[in-house]
């Protein structure tokens, strides 16, 4: 996900200054322009006593049209002003740069003014982090379509500026979940304040008027910010509604809602995220509006295009056909390891719905993408979209490394921003296969081959022909690894320990297959029963617990299931005790208070495990535990953001992206709503970041710009989670507590063959009511079809099977049963018995 390019340093007026020497020669232009430059494509003219040029049309990137001045001295610490006045006969963002004049032209202050035809006056300060003699002052100015004339003057940069201080604005001291909290589920603020003793806190409806009080309860410093706070818990007030407010220490929050539809349209707009990130497919108005785009990669100018994609000079004898994929982040590579947890957590989002209570289903048409209305829910279909692209990196057949895949593609060099991608004028390159890539295929091949039989036996089975395939030469090749050194135009994704890779392909291949080999792998695998419930949980690099996860809940006839589920309990519940401990409800807190690039993705994937083992056990607080960490994502931190762009009063809009660039061009959108940014980052990797947020503490690592990368990107596996948490919160409905059961079904495999299976289904009235009328739903693991029911009429979609009474058996008494049966067509793998069985739209026990 990293995505290096051009930086900024976000500009402050700076106060007047002390005269200091000037280091820019003739900034006035008032005896012609020397000793400043321009590009062969404008003619400099300083006749008027400032410095013009028409700048020329159809351009592509800023660099296409340059005019600068060389041999600026730059003192290391010294803290410059930088001001010029300029205008534009055409709005336009240009880039005024002071930089390192030789590759890799590194930048010193980048900043991106918006000029207009009124002459105005553009300031900024920056602390140099190197003395230079010979700086470059540069104005970029190319990547118009049309012409325009630009034209500058009293170009000025003096040392003993005040140092830029960055100061983030908080808001209200109140920190509340800024979209709100579900009317029967848990609700908790935090207060900054000085004091130790407790306050009186008032909750305020919409209308104003106090409806519950209390007083808080003081915390002491928290580590993660340096704050002291007290925590405020008003779960006992349960009344929908909007517009509320809560009010302590004489603060009053930003306003949010009470409800139980708070996650459907956030899980929604989570998965929308996809179709805009696709690579080689316009992106069409009609479905995102404001987010049209040409399609990016296709093999036409000024690109070479993803149809044809050569590898690294002297890495292999072929071009691979590897259009289609997501974009990754907020530059134009496909990496599959990345690529590899986000469509898992996409597709296992949608597998749950088939094993947990209370699961929300996916639909055909929900996403509004080009594929809704073909019968498949949507959520696959974009799925899909991503696994075309990983079986694509896989070496063909007679080849060196054959059945390997390749780690990733993308640039030959760094791009800068913005850069729409279709305009991507870089050559494109497949780099060396690595066991960590293969195993990512065959890992998330083998679960699209069970999710796609029902739909596309076809695709199902070329997934998994291809899954077996990489599984074999990932044994055959077990320690091919990515260079770290391989992160020009792209980052590296290097990672030296793959036995978590080996153990999620394995556990994914023994669910789709059944076979023994793939079963006794995950069983001699030192994962499966090691504690891998770390702080710093799921990523890309560290994916043993999705296999947990997986053996846990999909059906098998694995002899240590039971210890599997209890396993991930067992994790759940760590992560549960570290978020009750914490004063912002946070199961996240490493021991060296840094948090990680893409914080908020390793919380919410701490949140998937605490939600996994709500699926296995019911237990209401490992629900909670799910909202109050999305509490956090939603505004109850630090710095009073909402981490999820038009979700909150005031959320991150200006994640790195080249395309989603409002902050630096303002005819291109901010990213669409629903977008993830990555969150506080204690590493600070990003000129930006090191610039304004140095000897920061953990949550205040974070500024929302386009240019801090470590900071503030946005990536598809960061949108994986939160869509898979959005979706099982939209389940939880307003919080209640889960009814119970009244129903339990015997499900009997009576006789199995080759080629069908007879099955005898029971279903008892557990309650104290007479059950009239009823239809009980079940999924299968594939690809299985009921070819003929008797005692109950049968239809199935996809997987899913609805059973419905016939007249004579529609009342069942309670205490009473009635039983109905089928026939069933097997297909490729095993036929477990189903996990989940409802009755009415309400989960049954099992006998």
């Amino acid at each position: 996900m990293l995505a290096l390019a051009a930086t900024t340093l976000t500009w402050v007026p700076a106060p007047a200054l002390a005269q200091a020497p000037e280091q820019i020669i003739n900034g006035t232009f008032d005896s012609g322009h020397a000793p400043w430059w321009g590009t062969s494509n404008i003619t400099l003219d300083s006749s008027s006593g400032e410095l013009c040029a028409d700048i020329p049309g159809a351009t592509v990137n800023p660099w296409d049209v340059i005019i600068g001045q060389d041999n600026v001295s730059l003192v290391a610490g010294e803290t410059y002003r930088y001001s010029f006045v300029a205008t534009a006969t055409s709005d336009f963002s240009g880039r005024a740069l002071i930089q390192l004049p030789a590759d890799p032209w590194t930048q010193y202050l980048a900043v991106y003014p918006q000029m207009t035809a009124e002459a105005n006056t553009y300031t900024y300060t920056f602390t140099s982090p190197v003395s230079l003699p010979n700086a470059q002052v540069a104005f970029q100015m190319g990547g118009s379509a049309t012409p325009w004339r630009f034209c500058v003057d009293n170009v000025s940069l003096q040392g003993g500026a005040p140092p830029d201080v960055y100061k983030p604005d908080t808001g209200p001291r109140v920190r509340i979940n800024q979209v709100g909290y579900l009317t029967h589920g848990p609700k908790n603020a935090t207060v900054v304040t000085e004091a130790t003793n407790a306050l009186p806190w008032q909750l305020l409806n919409g209308a104003g008027t106090v409806v519950a009080s209390g007083s808080s309860i003081p915390r002491g410093v928290d580590v993660s910010s340096g704050q002291n706070v007290h925590s405020i818990d008003f779960s006992g007030y349960v009344v929908a509604g909007a517009g509320y407010t809560l009010v302590a220490d004489g603060e009053t929050s930003r306003p949010f809602d009470l409800g139980g539809n708070l996650y459907g349209q956030l899980r929604d707009d989570a998965l929308k995220f996809y179709y805009p990130q696709r690579s080689g497919i316009e992106i069409l108005g009609s479905l995102r509006p404001g987010y049209a785009r040409p399609a990016g990669h296709l093999g036409v100018a000024p690109n070479t295009g993803d149809t044809a994609v050569p590898c690294q000079p002297g890495i292999c004898d072929y071009t691979l056909d590897v259009s289609s994929g997501w974009y990754d982040a907020g530059d134009h590579g496909k990496y599959v390891v990345n690529g590899g947890i986000s469509v898992f957590q996409l597709m296992n989002a949608f597998e749950r719905t088939r094993y947990a209570r209370a699961a929300q289903p996916f639909t055909d048409g929900q996403l509004a993408i080009p594929e809704s209305g073909n019968g498949v829910p949507d959520i696959l279909d974009e799925a899909r979209w991503e696994m075309e692209f990983l079986l694509r990196m896989q070496v063909p057949a007679g080849k060196p490394l054959a059945g390997m895949v390749h780690h990733k593609m993308h640039d030959n060099e760094w791009t800068g921003l913005p850069l729409l991608p279709h305009l991507d004028p870089k050559r494109r390159e497949l780099h060396p296969p690595s066991t960590a890539a293969t195993l990512n295929l065959a890992a998330t091949a083998a679960q699209a081959a069970r999710l796609f039989a029902p739909y596309d036996p076809a695709f199902a089975r070329r997934s998994l022909t291809a899954a077996r395939a990489a599984w074999a030469a990932a044994l055959a090749h077990p320690a091919l690894y990515a260079s770290p050194s391989d992160s020009t135009g792209g980052g590296a994704y290097e990672d030296f320990d793959v036995r978590d890779e080996f153990y999620w392909a394995a556990a994914e291949l023994f669910l789709t297959t059944g076979e023994a080999p793939f079963r006794d792998f995950v069983l001699g695998s030192p994962l499966h029963t090691a504690d891998i419930w770390t702080e710093q949980g799921i990523n890309w690099r560290e994916v043993a617990a999705l296999a947990r996860m997986d053996l846990a809940m999909v059906p098998s006839n694995l002899l240590d299931r039971t210890a599997v589920r209890q396993s991930v309990v067992t994790g759940a519940t760590k992560y549960l005790d570290t978020l009750n401990a914490h004063a912002y409800g946070l199961p996240y807190a490493p021991a060296d208070n840094m948090f990680a690039w893409g914080s908020t993705s390793q919380i919410l994937n701490n949140m998937v495990v605490m939600a996994t083992a709500h699926d296995i056990t019911g237990d209401k607080r490992f629900a909670d535990g799910v909202a109050q960490g999305m509490d956090y994502i939603l505004g109850r931190n630090a710095l009073n953001i909402s981490y999820v762009t038009g979700y909150g009063e005031v959320s991150a809009e200006n994640q790195h992206s080249r395309w989603y660039a409002h902050q630096l061009n303002p005819a291109l959108p901010h990213p669409p709503r629903g977008t993830l940014s990555g969150g506080p980052n204690s590493s600070l990797q990003d000129p930006i970041a090191q610039q304004k947020l140095k000897g920061c503490v953990a949550q205040f690592c974070f500024i929302d710009d386009i240019e801090s990368y470590s900071t503030n990107e946005l990536t598809i596996n960061w949108n994986a989670p939160l869509a898979w948490i959005a979706a099982f919160l939209a389940g939880q409905g307003d919080g209640s507590a889960a009814p119970a059961t009244s129903c339990q079904v015997s499900y009997v495999k009576q006789d199995e063959w080759s080629d069908g299976f007879n099955v005898q289904v029971t279903l008892h009235n557990t309650g104290a009511s007479a059950i009239n009328g009823w239809t009980l739903r079940w999924s299968f693991l594939g690809g299985q079809t009921v070819t003929r029911a008797w005692s109950a009429n049968a239809s199935q979609s996809g997987s899913t099977v609805s059973a419905t009474h016939l007249p004579w058996n529609a009342l069942i008494p309670p205490g009473e049963a009635v039983s109905f049966g089928f026939l069933g067509a097997p297909a490729a793998g095993p036929n477990p018995t189903p996990a989940l069985f409802t009755l009415n739209g309400a989960a049954c026990l099992t006998r």
